[in-house]
């Protein structure tokens, strides 16, 4: 069988100004230095308290990954995507089924910021008169109207302001170092084990438990494989993108790591959270009063960021689908003439994502989306296993172990995912296949583009 190539263009390319550390710190904004302390809360009650070797576990499967995308980037410089690696080295109907686990994702990223933002408000409220009496699904509607809101009007955030978002975030985590830092030594423990407890409780431990939280901190890392579609602007991209890719989940897992361990340190798990949702930013109350508005604030930011943005993600990849006439082209395939967004797909995205902000909790909403994510990290794994290794004339060893190494272990954390996450994955998986078997004749027509399209 040949392995498929992509056409050179002839047409004007961008400019290659990217270094290494430029596709770094954009892997960083991208992920966010501050990504284990929204779901903190969640990842200590499913993982009995074992939240840093849950990060850490995490981190090896998203390595190995990173190595598959940094790899596939090479092949596919311009079209980077989870679908395009596996419909191009695998089989098109394989691709499509990685494409409906995308979309998954995009369409419940929106609804997972929504719960944390409200969840947090809600925590911010208490004891402000007539605002605390205001209740969940207030919040929920407001921040969906606003989300939904600005996306309308086309309100983007920059890349400057990305940039000084994320150095604020990192002002922020050094402060709470320092204090947690002052709080850790400035109390007596006595107690054996204590700094080795939060990697292992021998009263807490259960290996299910702990593979569960597992799959749930791989939404820590979700992002890195945006690296890729900066292809073509970074210099030397062959070597670039892989090691920005690699190294980037590194930084965050090994900062991660740091940031939960001295949490864990600080509230153990044997105490319970007034939030499991927003627990960490009670955990930032305990070692300094102010951090508990500061950090609680600075988490608010970057999910409200990370909502608008996944949103607009969601509605663009609805858009292309309209388009393609793969959904329908009168409703999802139009832009609004004035601010040149797909206003009907936002204002869906935001319909859905406020319904599911009603029916199901923050961590069931993580998990739901690392359902979709490990799906496409296990198709990524194997297509470059398939390209590497088995098509391969020169068989390195690394080419096999990696890949597989990294399908492997994504198929475990997978597998411990909740049962009401695998249910509702499953179904939506299920009516997915369903609806592209119906729409491909049976996958031996035109494949569903799953790809993001250029902005208008």
């Amino acid at each position: 069988m040949e392995t498929p190539t992509v056409a050179v263009s002839s047409a004007p390319r961008l400019r290659r100004t990217l270094t290494l550390w430029d596709l770094i710190l954009y892997g960083i904004i991208v992920i966010q230095p501050v990504a284990p302390m929204s779901v903190f809360g969640v990842l200590s009650d499913r993982g009995h308290g074992h939240v840093v070797t849950t990060i850490l576990i995490a981190m090896i499967a998203m390595l190995f990954t990173a190595v598959s995308y940094g790899k596939m980037a090479r092949a596919y410089p311009s079209a980077g995507s989870a679908f395009t690696y596996v419909g191009q080295e695998i089989n098109p109907a394989l691709g499509y089924v990685t494409g409906w686990s995308m979309v998954m994702d995009y369409m419940l990223n929106p609804m997972i910021c929504i719960i944390w933002c409200s969840q947090i408000s809600r925590d911010f409220a208490r004891g402000t008169p007539i605002v605390e009496s205001l209740p969940y699904w207030a919040w929920a509607v407001f921040f969906a109207s606003v989300f939904t809101w600005l996306n309308i009007q086309g309100v983007k955030t920059s890349a400057r302001l990305n940039t000084g978002l994320a150095a604020g975030m990192g002002a922020v985590i050094v402060i709470f170092f320092l204090a947690a830092a002052h709080y850790i030594f400035g109390h007596p423990h006595n107690e054996p084990g204590f700094f080795t407890r939060p990697f292992y409780d021998p009263a807490l431990w259960n290996a299910k438990a702990v593979l569960g939280g597992t799959s749930i901190a791989v939404l820590t890392y979700i992002g890195f494989d945006g690296i890729s579609t900066l292809s073509e602007e970074a210099e030397n991209p062959r070597r670039n993108i892989l090691l920005a890719t690699v190294l980037t989940c590194l930084v965050i897992g090994i900062l991660s790591a740091f940031e939960v361990y001295a949490g864990q340190l600080i509230w153990p798990a044997s105490q319970p959270f007034p939030n499991i949702d927003t627990a960490f930013t009670y955990v930032a109350g305990r070692v300094w009063p102010p951090l508990f508005g500061i950090l609680g604030f600075t988490l608010l930011v970057a999910n409200f960021g990370s909502a608008l943005g996944s949103q607009l993600g969601a509605a663009r990849l609805l858009y292309g689908m309209g388009r393609s006439k793969a959904l329908p082209q009168s409703f999802f395939g139009v832009l609004d003439p004035i601010k040149r967004v797909p206003r009907n797909n936002v204002i869906f995205v935001g319909v859905i994502a406020l319904i599911g902000a009603f029916l199901i909790s923050y961590g069931l909403g993580a998990e739901m989306l690392n359902f979709g994510a490990l799906i496409a990290f296990m198709g990524v794994n194997l297509a470059a296993f398939m390209r590497y290794y088995v098509r391969a004339d020169n068989k390195k060893i690394s080419n096999f172990v990696f890949p597989l190494a990294g399908f492997f272990i994504c198929l475990l954390l997978w597998l411990n995912l909740s049962r009401p996450a695998k249910i509702v994955g499953a179904v939506w998986m299920g009516v997915g296949i369903a609806f592209g078997a119906i729409k491909t004749r049976g996958f031996r027509g035109n494949l569903i583009d799953f790809e993001l399209p250029p902005e208008e």
